[in-house]
């Protein structure tokens, strides 16, 4: 009895909150994306959509994973996006033979004072890019669950947090199979969006034949546009965003829908539904709106849920992919 009281408190003083927030101006968020944006496109030529998901993966504090066929900007994007950001950056190429300690730190010893002292890996970063992180060997992978999840890392019984805020942007090449070794389904499901890019289009492809015929290198010209404390400003606007009772339940229908769908052995976890919560909050406050609606939902749904979804062995055999399972359940539930 006392807790349902208590959950109803919370429910009730969580609505008043939704209802508050309304009258919060959430104008800032927009500006900043679209300073950011501007920034970027100074470098990244192709598509608006994958610029919006790696914002909404910035203003949420969550981390991404870009997944597509070599030279298309993968690598580009992330690291442009990183530099944009007034925060310490880090980038780590992994390899077959990189290790955790090459990745987390180490104890060393020190021969003047005679005791063992830490040396921070390049994770203790608050933007770190994993550039083609499905090289690395599991065991070096397997590192990188506790900083993803818990933004903190334990080496020799001692957790040590990690710098606010703490960001993951990840490539990978997934049509390559020799020397790369597939992520846990654990680790897919700690990356808050998986992006594609995709060819560019005829004008988009001369365009960056004419910016990048002299100087391929301007990405390292870009400068910081938005600074740490303004970033996490605007991170603590996204959770006003308002989402109305039927969308939040319409979000929930959708995720439930793949935990009984026949062509998945899989469905989407609950940390995916906070994720694509989240994540729709802040994507209608970068299109400038204070409320989710829901487009918002279905725009969001593939990149949130598609990675984490499991396919049935009978749905592989017939060629099916997790994207087209998502289409599906977008059509099935309204």
């Amino acid at each position: 009895g006392h807790y349902r009281e208590g959950w109803d408190s919370l429910r009730q003083n969580r609505t008043v909150g939704v209802q508050m927030a309304v009258s919060v101006d959430l104008s800032p968020i927009r500006k900043v994306a679209a300073r950011l944006r501007t920034n970027v496109r100074q470098v990244f030529i192709g598509k608006e959509e994958p610029l919006d998901l790696v914002l909404v993966a910035l203003l949420c504090n969550g981390h991404v994973l870009i997944q597509d066929v070599p030279g298309i900007g993968k690598t580009t994007l992330a690291k442009t996006n990183a530099q944009s950001l007034g925060c310490s950056f880090k980038r780590i190429q992994f390899t077959p033979d990189l290790t955790p300690v090459d990745v987390l730190g180490a104890n060393v010893y020190n021969q003047r004072t005679g005791e063992f002292e830490f040396h921070p890996g390049p994770i203790f970063t608050q933007v770190l890019l994993a550039d083609e992180i499905n090289r690395a060997t599991p065991r070096t992978q397997s590192a990188l669950l506790e900083a993803m999840q818990e933004r903190q890392v334990t080496t020799d019984g001692v957790t040590r947090p990690l710098p606010v805020p703490f960001l993951v942007m990840a490539t990978q090449n997934p049509i390559e199979m020799e020397g790369t070794f597939s992520l846990p389904e654990a680790q897919m499901d700690r990356f808050m969006l998986r992006i594609a890019l995709g060819y560019p289009s005829e004008l988009e492809e001369e365009e960056i034949l004419l910016r990048f015929q002299w100087d391929a290198t301007v990405a390292s010209l870009v400068v910081p546009v938005v600074g740490l404390e303004e970033l996490l400003a605007i991170q603590a606007l996204v959770p006003e965003v308002q989402v109305e009772a039927s969308v939040r339940q319409y979000l929930i229908h959708l995720v439930q829908a793949t935990r009984t769908h026949s062509s998945l052995d899989l469905g989407a976890s609950p940390r995916a539904a906070l994720f694509l919560y989240k994540a729709a909050q802040a994507l209608a406050a970068i299109r400038g709106r204070s409320f989710v609606l829901p487009d918002d939902v279905k725009a969001l749904a593939e990149p949130v849920l598609a990675h984490r979804l499991i396919l049935s062995p009978r749905a592989r055999l017939r060629g099916l992919t997790a994207e087209e399972v998502v289409a599906e359940v977008l059509t099935l539930v309204p």
